[in-house]
């Protein structure tokens, strides 16, 4: 009989860490092009499409999720940046917030990636 072993703590609190961070881009995406600061009709907001594609994934643990979430993530850090430094106001204050989201989404995914890495080497041996 063979038993499932416990999850990790650390990879469990990166995981939901990321998920949230996921979540919460999208949810700053859609309403920074939708309701607060949208630049043109609001056709910008299909700039968070392919965050929507990456939520399954997170939740199912999927590896390999995390590792194109960590590579894209750096979009949203590019264009963040970009509209930091260009624009004033309520738009440059989401820009930033999108930076640090993008940031933290980045950095849990690392965590995550690393720790199951890590975890499966170990018990491998």
């Amino acid at each position: 009989m063979t038993s499932t072993p416990e999850p990790d703590p650390v990879v469990q609190q990166a995981r939901a860490l990321a998920l949230a961070a996921l979540t919460a881009l999208i949810a700053l995406g859609l309403a920074w092009e939708l309701w607060l600061a949208p630049t043109g009709h609001g056709t910008l907001a299909i700039k968070v499409l392919p965050l929507v594609a990456g939520v399954a994934g997170v939740l199912h643990h999927r590896m390999y999720t995390f590792r194109w979430l960590s590579l894209l993530v750096w979009l949203y850090v590019a264009e963040g940046a970009v509209r930091a430094s260009t624009e004033a106001g309520l738009s440059r204050a989401l820009a930033l917030g999108e930076i640090g989201l993008a940031l933290l989404l980045f950095g849990a995914s690392v965590v995550y990636i690393r720790r199951r890495l890590r975890r499966g080497a170990a018990a491998s041996a």
